[in-house]
């Protein structure tokens, strides 16, 4: 079974066998529930951008080639950090969707690049994709087997401590500080991966080829996220300011975006 109710007490039974996660009242519920809208919008928004791509052919000049590494590389830290993190088992899923869906809008931006006769990408842009690329197939092939190996690596943070622990702040272990250092940068690269395309349109003076539907779509997801994590509530224990710190570069990775969002709305 992947998940024990008895480390759960009052918990629902439905999603502790599904999600691997505790949720013992209505705010634990709503959490999951807006996890799972996130991962709906994220599903989404890849979506209307391929069809606009198909439609236009010119995804290569509509995206910025450095906006999407740079939301790759920030995805896949955020999948290694969330992992090692010990994060929500749903920020886990949901990492591993943004890792593949980057992958697909990469490969159809070097399509239409290929297809357009537009000139070849310098060497360190080529450099990063390899890397990018490989990094990200090595890292879900690890994940898999580590998940397949330790079926309690996603257990939800409710099951880490006894109900009788003493108040107090969770000490970081070495693997969440090591986790905690590489969400930090990813948030980082989040942040980054904005202003080239920001810049793009700016200098194009034009959105053509660019899907809203995408950056909508983001943006909501982004914001079910935060409210999802926010919502959670703390371990036993856990103060509501220590739970926010331990999860503090995943909120900034997702609420932090969401200003840059609305300038590529403007």
């Amino acid at each position: 079974p992947f998940g024990n109710l008895s480390d759960c007490p009052n918990g629902s039974r439905w999603i502790m066998d599904v999600f691997n996660e505790c949720a013992q009242d209505s705010r634990d519920v709503a959490s999951i529930v807006l996890g799972l809208g996130s991962i709906g919008c994220f599903i989404a928004a890849a979506f209307p951008q391929f069809y606009q791509a198909c439609r236009t052919g010119i995804m290569d000049q509509a995206l910025s080639i450095y906006f999407l590494l740079g939301w790759l590389g920030g995805d896949l830290l955020n999948l290694i950090g969330s992992f090692l993190a010990d994060q929500l088992p749903l920020q886990v899923y949901t990492a591993i969707y943004y890792v593949l869906a980057d992958l697909g809008m990469l490969s159809l931006y070097c399509y239409y690049r290929v297809k357009n006769g537009s000139r070849a990408f310098p060497a360190p842009i080529n450099a990063a994709f390899v890397f990018l690329c490989v990094g990200s197939l090595s890292s879900l092939s690890l994940l898999g087997s580590a998940s397949t190996e330790d079926p309690g690596a996603f257990r939800g943070r409710s099951l880490l401590s006894a109900p009788g622990d003493e108040p107090g702040p969770k000490p970081f272990s070495r693997t969440e500080i090591v986790g905690f250092t590489i969400g930090s940068i990813s948030s980082v690269l989040y942040l980054c991966s904005r202003v080239p395309q920001i810049c793009t349109n700016y200098k194009r003076k034009s959105t053509s080829g660019v899907s809203y539907l995408l950056f909508a779509l983001v943006m909501l997801g982004n914001s079910l996220y935060g409210l999802s994590v926010l919502l959670k509530n703390p371990e036993p224990g856990q103060g509501q300011g220590d739970y926010v710190l331990h999860h503090l570069p995943w909120l900034v990775g997702s609420l932090g975006v969401l200003a840059l969002d609305v300038v590529v709305s403007f």
